[in-house]
């Protein structure tokens, strides 16, 4: 049985729609509950959108108060005349880009053709019925949860996967064999996802910015995860129980006690230039399996370099960690 929650998009849409069609009760407006319909249309998930949402139905709301006008006045308040006015309304709406507010506009244009006709008296009481009901909506959305704590959990369980998938690398160079289910690699993709679209969410919810340091973080992980896709394969190609295998092994079980969110990368650089330097120092492999075992272990260290300059082009989180 599903856990039942009520999310914060839920509780402002009740809230905000309730002050809303209390307010347009006390100023005694007609068609007063319209103005909780107007709300709950404008609630969105980010403040940008929400923002976008009021502008699109103000803007479609004012165009269909125009054309139910000219198409009232000029023909009849007749079911027909509507549905022939329709069909050059929305394709306007289309035009304009703003049939987002199709269903807010229609709400509109229904309380015209309720009631017959257009005067000053009609079109101040729609006007304050759209103030209400959208700008409550937009006071509302203005509240979004801090998702900072979550963005955070996530970086720290993607990094305990990257930490645990170079380990087990290394073990296998050392063993031989490994027993490991790889589970970490299926749990970083999932994270990776819900980050990115956390750290997005975070972004439209700041009406300045265009991007944030974790969204650019979970980009830069996932760039670098792509690379352990293509590496993990190969590992079964190196050779196990040699002094190659070991180095490599050092290095990357090094690299996984040291995975976090600030940029040491140079560091990783030097020490992989300083692993390449120890294979050149060693002796040229004797047959084909040898020189295929090597060449396997250099394309191993082609894409752990190109891994470390993804890290280094990221600019890192602050941290007490100091690799």
């Amino acid at each position: 049985m599903r856990q039942f929650r009520i999310g914060y998009r839920t509780l402002k849409t009740a809230v905000g729609s309730s002050i809303s069609m209390l307010i347009a009760m006390f100023l005694e407006l007609d068609y007063f509950s319209s103005a909780f319909i107007l709300t709950v249309l404008c609630i969105q998930p980010t403040r940008h959108k929400s923002f976008r949402a009021v502008f699109a139905r103000v803007a479609a709301s004012s165009v269909g108060l125009f054309f139910a006008f000219i198409f009232f006045e000029l023909f009849d308040y007749h079911p027909i005349v509507f549905g022939i006015m329709l069909l050059v309304y929305i394709p306007t709406l289309v035009s304009l880009r703003i049939q987002d507010g199709f269903v807010s506009s229609i709400v509109i244009i229904l309380h015209v053709f309720d009631q017959g006709g257009i005067t000053p008296s009609f079109l101040w009481n729609e006007v304050q019925l759209m103030a209400v009901g959208f700008g409550i909506a937009l006071l509302v959305n203005m509240y979004m949860p801090d998702i900072e704590r979550q963005l955070t959990a996530y970086r720290h369980d993607l990094e305990a996967c990257y930490a645990t998938i170079f380990c087990e690398i290394a073990n296998y160079l050392r063993d031989g064999d490994s027993a490991w289910s790889g589970k970490e690699l299926v749990t970083a993709g999932d994270i990776i996802e819900k980050g990115k679209a956390l750290a997005y969410q975070d972004v439209q919810n700041h009406l300045t910015r265009k991007e944030n340091l974790h969204y650019l973080y979970f980009d830069m992980r996932e760039r670098q995860y792509e690379i352990i896709e293509r590496i993990l394969p190969k590992i079964t190609s190196l050779p196990k129980l040699t002094r190659h295998a070991e180095i490599i092994a050092d290095f990357t079980e090094e690299l996984g006690e040291h995975v976090h969110s600030g940029n040491t990368a140079s560091v990783f650089i030097q020490k992989l230039e300083e692993v390449k330097q120890d294979f050149h120092s060693m002796e040229l492999p004797k047959d084909r399996k040898q020189f295929e075992s090597m060449a396997a272990m250099f394309q191993f260290i082609e894409e752990m370099e190109d891994y470390l300059k993804i890290k280094k082009e990221f600019i890192g989180f602050k941290t007490k960690k100091n690799a």
